[in-house]
């Protein structure tokens, strides 16, 4: 499952529900320190864990976003804060250079994110910053990515080196560093921080409200065409829909963009459309029994999707949100 880190409301929220961070870390199954550290802004939260803070909330996800104009003027100056110092720290520690070098190797051999995130065994938001130079790397991690990078480890330090003795990465570095200002500022988006930058391409948006929550399909028809997200890159069957449905309750706005890869296999956690015919799908949550059986969860009113086998095939995941 794709990860994120944002600046939070979840604080806020918390006291005005009247509940501990016990309460929430127990829901949760997570430790303090680990709550603690989310309501902070600096630890990393997947798709499940998002969604269980909205449930345990009562609020819909994007209401958890820190919000230039609805949020607490002190929080976003934080978030500010925390951003300025960890950008100092990791200039000092020569990240910046490290994922410039990374980026120029990259792109020298025709390789997208995707693909080196893949054979990284990363997702791609903890690659993507590591090339933003806002992630520490361990040797590990550096071997992997030279193996994706289809080199040995110690020719990518020196090409790396290299590369910055010749001052060819400082071109990459400022364009990081004006992207991560631009990121890093409160917007209220899910996964904006890594997927804020889409190519120049288009993708194809359909789906119109349909019965009893469910949504309507023509593929021969598309309402709309909007920025094809960098996670969807050269990916050539993935297209986007309008949520235009209540039925995942207030997680999130029913004017809400989804984008869907066809391809990538769906998890526990995961938001999947689901088709029940071939022009007719279902928004769902998918959740796990306790015996492993895959199941989709949807709202107002409540109903429990059970899928077989073959109804696999026809979950197509979720793997970018625009609100």
């Amino acid at each position: 499952m794709e990860e994120i880190i944002f600046p939070n409301q979840i604080r806020m929220y918390r006291r005005l529900r009247g509940k501990s961070m016990q309460e929430l870390a127990d829901y949760l199954a997570m430790s303090l320190s680990a709550i603690s550290k989310i309501e902070k802004g600096y630890r990393r939260v997947d798709q499940e864990q998002l969604i269980k803070f909205a449930e345990f909330l009562e609020c819909p996800i994007q209401n958890l976003f820190v919000n230039e104009q609805s949020s607490q003027q002190d929080v976003v100056l934080a978030w500010r804060r925390e951003q300025e110092r960890r950008n100092k720290i990791n200039e000092k520690n020569g990240l910046k250079t490290l994922g410039a070098g990374l980026r120029q190797i990259r792109n020298e051999k025709n390789l997208t994110l995707v693909e080196v995130a893949e054979n990284s065994n990363m997702t791609l938001s903890v690659y993507h910053r590591i090339e933003m130079g806002q992630r520490e790397v361990s040797e590990k991690e550096m071997k992997n990515i030279a193996k994706a990078l289809k080199m040995p480890l110690e020719d990518l330090k020196e090409q790396i080196k290299v590369l910055d003795e010749k001052g060819s990465l400082e071109e990459i570095i400022q364009r990081n560093d004006a992207k991560y200002k631009i990121l890093s500022t409160p917007r209220g988006a899910i996964s904006s921080f890594e997927n804020a930058s889409a190519d120049d391409t288009q993708i194809s948006v359909y789906g119109i409200a349909g019965n009893n929550g469910d949504i309507t399909i023509d593929f021969e028809n598309e309402v709309n065409k909007i920025a094809r997200p960098s996670c969807l890159k050269n990916k050539k069957d993935a297209y986007a829909l309008n949520l235009c449905t209540r039925r995942l309750g207030n997680l999130l706005s029913s004017r809400s963009v989804l984008f869907v890869d066809p391809y990538e296999p769906v998890a526990t956690g995961d938001i999947a459309v689901y088709y029940a015919d071939e022009n007719t799908v279902k928004i769902v949550s998918v959740r796990e029994s306790d015996n492993g059986q895959l199941y989709g969860t949807r709202w107002q009113p409540d109903e429990k999707i059970v899928f077989g086998n073959d109804d696999i095939k026809k979950l197509h995941r979720v793997v970018f949100i625009k609100l």
